[in-house]
């Protein structure tokens, strides 16, 4: 109904935010504040290792009352990595955020990462989706074209 994750990406780009799993928590965060995202993609060389998220941090970090400028991301990072493959349903992906209760997804391709997103990104699509569907309705119902 809503497309294609591709469509999506095509849409917002393909760019990445990562960090190194050795990385420090509080690098990790000053890096997710100056691109002003929730989540990073933790890498061990070219090969995902996990993700960093802005719940990691409030749950693994503050509420554990740890000192984030000493503790690693590999330490506290969300290790259990879900991703997606281009040729997602957009349904498909927003289903399987819900369900498993995170915002972000990482979309690989043939091994190798290609983008990510974000429930968001996915709400941002879906309303675009939506507003052109209104659009063509209205036009149609008032006889342009």
């Amino acid at each position: 109904m809503f497309g294609l994750v591709s469509s999506v990406l095509a849409e917002k780009g393909r760019h990445v935010y990562t960090v190194e799993k050795t990385a420090t928590v509080a690098e990790a965060v000053r890096e997710m504040n100056e691109k002003g995202v929730g989540a990073l993609l933790v890498m061990e060389g070219r090969r995902p290792a996990g993700i960093f998220t802005e719940r990691d941090v409030l749950r693994r970090v503050v509420d554990a009352d740890k000192d984030p400028a000493l503790l690693r991301v590999a330490e506290v990072m969300t290790r259990h990595l879900v991703m997606i493959a281009p040729n997602f349903r957009v349904e498909e992906a927003m289903e399987l955020m819900t369900a498993r209760r995170f915002r972000h997804l990482p979309v690989v391709e043939e091994g190798e990462v290609v983008g990510m997103l974000s429930s968001g990104d996915l709400m941002r699509w879906v309303t675009m989706d939506q507003e052109e569907h209104i659009r063509q309705m209205s036009a149609y119902i008032n006889g342009g074209s």
